[in-house]
């Protein structure tokens, strides 16, 4: 089985193939700089020191001449020794000229001092008799010609030299020129490696991170049923992570289904002692067990108020339990919009009429007359948001309902300028119980449950609720719904998209 990649690991890998990649242009740079360098030494060792023999082969030469012309016209021992001496110089120095491939030249001068040891050995016996005139016809027909071959010779060969140096100065700048594009492209393409190895680096340790921090965030929502793209098989440090996330995240839906089913059950054992307690009221208020006072009919009256008070909650509390659950089924039919509104529209009208508070339904004219939705959950979210319009509106303010298309979705606001809502409280609002600081400005106490369940029927319906408030000036609560609910989604959370 192949080991695992763990997070140590991939760090490990990704920072010693960059390091890697980084040092190829060097190892190019100092190939290429190696040849230069060569080359540059086979031209300072090779040219420099061919320049120098050609040099002494020169002067050799000239050595050679004036030895000649003392010969002759001296023709003394010493002159014959000097001149012997200078040929044997000379030979040497020719000697050296295969060193540096001129075999040709070496010859032709070998040659020429053969012939001149020849050559002047009769030079010396016609001066050393006197005879200088006769000395002098062999310097000229027969000893300067040799001197003139060898110098002829030293030319030919310095002009092969001088192109050999020249060939090597070119090859030197190519490959100088050479070096440089490579180091160049070494460089683009190591910066373009270590580019991907870091791409490779940075997404496989960001992309499970940012997976796991969408999840958290979902899990923190309320979503328990996010799925992470990091499989939990994984034999790394992500692989556990997303282990230990699915564990949280199935405890926690449990612990909420448990709490749902609780609220549940409680709420709904509630109402038979409530119930109860009403049907003794009520038979209390009709003298069943006798005629009752005023002050115990007062307190009949308080005690049947607060048990529909309680009444209320519990219905309020088996709503959203269902909801939780996944129970609150919808029934989604066709409605006619027009309709709809109107009747919410004669509702509120009296309430309006009651409080001074002006009221006003609007609709665009493009709203289509006929939706698909759940007549009773919907008149029942728009309700609770045009009861709290009018609690917290004084007299003189307005409310107003406004119902506009917006392609294939209906949005719906209901404003007010009423208390309004401190923009810090806002994001809380639609959870259970929570009730905002302007309670006190309300012309009756609520329960807290109203907006969560609203929240809870427009996402079954496919739909998002928002608010907008400024505290002293009102309030706006936006609904967009959907023309045609997705009866799928009917007594469910919006299902977050999971990944591929």
């Amino acid at each position: 089985m192949r080991p695992a990649l763990t997070l140590r690991r991939r760090l490990g890998i990704g920072t010693v193939g960059i390091a890697i990649v980084l040092a190829l242009p060097l190892v190019v740079a100092v190939r290429s700089l190696e040849r230069v360098h060569k080359t540059t030494l086979e031209l300072r060792n090779g040219a420099f020191a061919a320049s120098l023999l050609i040099g002494n082969l020169r002067q050799g030469t000239d050595d050679l001449r004036r030895a000649e012309d003392a010969l002759v016209y001296v023709g003394s021992p010493e002159t014959q020794d000097r001149m012997t001496q200078q040929i044997a110089t000379m030979r040497t120095l020719a000697d050296s000229l295969d060193t540096f491939s001129l075999k040709t030249a070496s010859i032709n001068v070998r040659l020429a001092l053969d012939s001149l040891s020849v050559l002047t050995n009769e030079e010396y016996l016609r001066s050393s008799a006197g005879k200088h005139d006769a000395a002098e016809v062999v310097s000229t027909q027969w000893v300067r010609p040799r001197i003139g071959v060898i110098e002829q010779t030293i030319g030919s060969a310095e002009q092969v030299l001088r192109t050999r140096s020249r060939d090597s100065v070119n090859a030197a700048t190519d490959d100088t020129a050479t070096a440089e594009r490579a180091a160049i492209s070494a460089m683009i393409i190591a910066i373009l490696l270590a580019g991907l190895i870091s791409l490779w680096l940075i997404r496989s340790i960001t992309r499970p991170v940012f997976d796991l921090e969408s999840g958290m965030h979902a899990v923190a929502s309320g979503d328990f049923t996010r799925k992470l793209r990091v499989r939990p098989n994984r034999q790394d440090e992500f692989g556990r992570l997303s282990e230990s996330y699915e564990a949280m995240a199935n405890r926690l839906a449990q612990l909420d289904r448990l709490k749902a089913e609780f609220v549940s059950v409680a709420s709904h054992e509630l109402k038979t002692p409530i119930n109860v307690i009403l049907g003794y009221v009520e038979l209390l208020e009709d003298g069943i067990y006798g005629k009752l006072q005023d002050q115990q009919r007062e307190v009949c009256e308080t005690i049947a108020s607060q048990a529909r008070n309680l009444t209320r909650l519990v219905r309020r509390l088996l709503d959203v339990s269902r909801f939780e659950a996944g129970g609150g089924a919808l029934e989604c039919r066709q409605l006619n919009l027009t309709r709809f509104l109107d009747t919410l529209q004669s509702s509120f009208s009296v309430l309006a009429m009651q409080r001074s508070v002006q009221f006003q339904v609007t609709r665009s004219p493009t709203l289509p007359t006929e939706v698909r939705w759940d007549e009773d959950r919907m008149n029942e979210v728009l309700g609770n948001l045009l009861s709290n319009a009018f609690k917290f509106t004084p007299r003189g303010g307005r409310v107003e309902l406004t119902a506009e298309s917006d392609g294939s979705d209906i949005v719906i606001e209901v404003t007010d300028t009423g208390a309004g809502i401190p923009p810090e409280q806002l994001p809380r609002i639609f959870q259970k119980f929570y009730q905002a600081d302007n309670q006190a400005k309300a012309s009756a106490k609520g329960t807290g449950l109203g907006l969560a369940i609203a929240k809870e029927i427009v996402e079954a319906h496919g739909g998002t609720i928002t608010a907008n408030s400024i505290a002293g000036h009102g309030a706006t609560f936006r609904i967009i719904l959907p023309v045609a609910a997705d009866v799928r989604r009917s007594g469910q959370f919006p299902a977050h998209p999971i990944p591929a």
